[in-house]
C-alpha cells in the first residue's frame, strides 16, 4: 500500500507542478489580484489532491483542476470578507510589475474585466483566455451551454461599451490592483 501512495504523491505532485502557472494565470483572470489568485489555485489543488486517486484512474485532471480553481473562485466571492481588512498600498515597496505600454493595456483589461459580474467574467476567462469552448465552459462553471452563451455574450457587449466608451486611463484604477 505504501509504494502505491508513494506513485499516487508523486503523480500528483507532478502534475500541480505541471499546472500551477496555468492555473494561476486563469485565476488571476478572474479575481483580478496575484495573491489570491494563488490562495484559489491552493485550495483547488488541495480539491485534486483528495480525489486524485480517480482523477489519475479516469483521466481529466486538468479539467477537474480549472472547475475547482473557478468553484473556488466563486465560493470566495460568496464568503463574507470579514477577516481582511482594505490598506493603502505601501508606496516604498516595489510593484514588481513590467513598466511598458502593454501595462497600461492590462490594468484597462483587468479593471474593465473586474467591472463584470462573476459569471460573466468567468464565461468570458474561460472561453477566450482559457480557450474552452461553450460545452467545457459549461462543464466547468456546471451549468447549460445556453447560459454560458447569454453570459459570455452579455460580458463580451459590456466589455465592447466600457472600452467604445472610455480611454484606458478611465478604466485603469491608479494605485490599485484588486477587483471586486
Amino acid at each position: 500500500m505504501t509504494g502505491r501512495r508513494d506513485r499516487t504523491d508523486e503523480g500528483f505532485t507532478e502534475f500541480a507542478v505541471a499546472a500551477r502557472g496555468r492555473l494561476r494565470r486563469t485565476a488571476y483572470l478572474m479575481c483580478g489580484d496575484w495573491d489570491r489568485a494563488s490562495d484559489h489555485v491552493q485550495e483547488a489543488l488541495v480539491r485534486v489532491y483528495t480525489n486524485w486517486p480517480r482523477l489519475e484512474r479516469q483521466g481529466g485532471e486538468m479539467a477537474y483542476a480549472r472547475r475547482a480553481v473557478v468553484s473556488a473562485f466563486l465560493d470566495a466571492s460568496r464568503r463574507r470578507s470579514s477577516r481582511e481588512r482594505p490598506v493603502e498600498a505601501d508606496v516604498t515597496l516595489a510593484s514588481g510589475e513590467d513598466v511598458a505600454a502593454a501595462v497600461t493595456d492590462r490594468a484597462a483589461l483587468m479593471a474593465a474585466l473586474g467591472r463584470l459580474p462573476r459569471r460573466q467574467r468567468a464565461c468570458v476567462v474561460l472561453r477566450y483566455f482559457e480557450d474552452l469552448d461553450v460545452r467545457e465552459t459549461a462543464a466547468v462553471l456546471g451549468c447549460r451551454e445556453g447560459t454560458v452563451k447569454s453570459q459570455t455574450a452579455r460580458g463580451l457587449a459590456s466589455l465592447r461599451d466600457m472600452f467604445e466608451s472610455a480611454s484606458s486611463d478611465e478604466l485603469a484604477i491608479p494605485g490599485t490592483r484588486r477587483y471586486p
